[in-house]
């Protein structure tokens, strides 16, 4: 009878175990990407994008999200983005919301405070798809696209000079929301020396870049699948 016991409590444990894990599987979490051209992923496949490339990451470790939802187009400014959130109204709450935008707003000289009224509109629509929890809401920096062959005939300088006002208007937005600022300008200007970084129209990040940007994402935000750890743990 004891026997009898024993192999049943082993199967009951093993059918819990398989159910947690089913129930893990179809539970998944949701992640909406909110940008530009560099979200968008232009000039490489769609899947290689980093919001796709960070999904792919971060269910290697069990924490299971479904494909990124991604709003975002190339040439989108601060406003145009907005617009576009405005226009689609998104109903969902997503367990993780990302922006990357501004770009555009320097390169068409839209100038600094109306990029920042613009910034702190879209986080509020970003806090809101999060449910408002800021822990789960980042910010990644506008890349340098002065260190890029497109932007040969200009002035790298200048360039790099806006780019750093921009993002010093960023992290200060993000700052004051008590949002996580994701800096990843500096492996952007690595696209200097390093053209492997820069895809066929040399003008945005390649599929490698991303991956840089994904191992600094998942480094900053201890998405190391430890769920005793890692920002995911506080997710809804």
């Amino acid at each position: 009878m004891k026997v009898y016991l024993k192999i049943a409590t082993i199967i009951c444990v093993v059918l819990n175990i398989g159910c947690s894990n089913n129930k893990n599987k179809n539970d998944k979490k949701k992640f909406l990407a909110l940008g530009d051209s560099y979200t968008v992923g232009e000039g490489i496949p769609d899947s290689l994008s980093w919001p796709n490339q960070l999904i792919t990451e971060i269910n290697k470790n069990k924490i299971y999200f479904e494909s990124p939802k991604i709003l975002a187009k190339t040439g989108w400014t601060s406003n145009e983005l907005l617009f576009a959130i405005d226009s689609i109204n998104l109903k969902e709450t997503y367990n993780y919301v990302s922006l990357m935008i501004g770009v555009n707003d320097q390169y068409d000289g839209l100038g600094l405070q109306n990029f920042k009224i613009k910034l702190k509109k879209i986080i509020k629509k970003a806090l809101f798809y999060s449910g408002y929890n800021s822990n789960n809401v980042f910010v990644l920096s506008i890349p340098d696209w002065g260190a890029t062959p497109f932007a040969k005939d200009r002035n790298p300088n200048e360039i790099m000079k806006e780019i750093n006002q921009f993002n010093s208007v960023i992290m200060e937005v993000c700052e004051n929301e008590g949002l996580k600022y994701i800096d990843i300008t500096p492996i952007s200007r690595q696209a200097k020396t390093n053209l492997s970084l820069v895809a066929s129209d040399g003008l945005h990040p390649s599929e490698e870049m991303y991956s840089i940007w994904v191992k600094k994402i998942i480094n900053q935000l201890n998405l190391d699948g430890n769920e005793s750890k890692n920002e995911f743990s506080k997710f809804r």
